[in-house]
């Protein structure tokens, strides 16, 4: 059974719920560490009302320094503690004490509080392990990878460079080993139409070209094309239903184009998961849902679960 370190995220979201009332479940499929200490477990607890299971196996010395816990609140306590629990969590991975990382959902804007640099987990993960870690996110029937993440959406365009996209793609292929063709998506609508509507899609397909020939070359199979990427799909029909059927992985130019279909297709058993590093880490793909923590609600675990899930069938 794997070992898997589990990083407790914002204590004043819904987590630390998540992680109890799904030990059981998860302990079955892994091994899970927490990375919190016993006397802010115990407040949770007692604050959710949910009993700790016998078995939920914790670090004994304190993550960070304890605070108050305050349902729905951002503070840099919070923010700290969060953080601290993800670099223990990263640690036991490098470490080889654990097999996988998964993460509970943090708060960006206590982090910042806190006084950490860092915009989330893949940034911080990218600085760790000095790596162009991959974001992709989604299920089995369809996974996304972001090319562009974080940015505003007037410095995607100029962010679209041949080199960069090139290594992306043939990172991406190599670490989420995809079964199938991936589906490559246009950065203009219509694909551009030619350069009527924008020519990205010219350095698009050449970083496609590139990636396609390299693959061909590594399988010794030159004579016999192997289209590894599509060419650049109009956005708009990439996700219908007779497009879909095709594919189960999509490398999106920025992070609404892909992560809005996604969503709108598979948001409650969607993942998070970080490629192209030394360690493997995943995630739910939601967030610390304040306005609902200890507040009693049932939570829908699906996310959580299939993070867990996800790592045991990776290798």
């Amino acid at each position: 059974m794997k070992k898997v370190a589990i990083s407790i995220g914002d204590l004043n979201g819904i987590g630390i719920q998540l992680a109890l009332e799904n030990h059981q479940t998860v302990s079955k499929i892994v091994e899970p560490l927490y990375c919190i200490d016993s006397k802010m477990l115990q407040q949770a607890s007692e604050k959710l009302n949910i009993p700790i299971p016998n078995n939920f196996q914790i670090l004994e010395e304190e993550t960070a320094p304890s605070f108050e816990i305050e349902p729905g609140m951002v503070c840099k306590e919070s923010g700290r503690y969060a953080y601290n629990s993800f670099i223990e969590a990263v640690e036991f991975a490098k470490e080889k004490k654990v097999d996988a990382v998964c993460t509970l959902p943090i708060h960006k804007k206590a982090w910042e509080l806190a006084g950490i640099d860092y915009k989330g987990h893949t940034d911080a993960l990218r600085d760790f392990f000095d790596a162009e870690a991959i974001m992709m996110l989604g299920c089995p029937r369809m996974y996304v990878a972001l090319f562009t993440e974080h940015i505003p959406l007037k410095e995607v365009a100029p962010s679209i460079d041949e080199k960069k996209l090139t290594r992306f793609l043939l990172d991406f292929h190599r670490t989420a080993k995809p079964a199938k063709t991936v589906a490559v998506l246009s950065l203009n609508p219509h694909a551009g139409d030619g350069g009527v509507l924008g020519n990205e899609e010219e350095i698009i397909q050449k970083a496609i070209d590139n990636a396609n020939t390299t693959l061909r070359q590594a399988q010794g199979t030159v004579a016999e094309p192997v289209e590894a990427f599509t060419s650049p799909l109009v956005p708009d029909v990439a996700f219908t239903p007779n497009i879909r059927k095709h594919y189960t992985h999509y490398v999106a130019m920025y992070h609404d184009q892909g992560l809005a279909p996604l969503k709108a297709l598979y948001f409650d058993e969607g993942i998070n998961v970080s490629l192209n590093l030394p360690i493997l880490r995943t995630s739910v793909d939601h967030g610390t849902a304040f306005d609902i923590a200890y507040k009693g609600v049932e939570l829908n675990s699906l996310s959580y679960v299939n993070a867990i899930k996800y790592i045991v069938s990776f290798s």
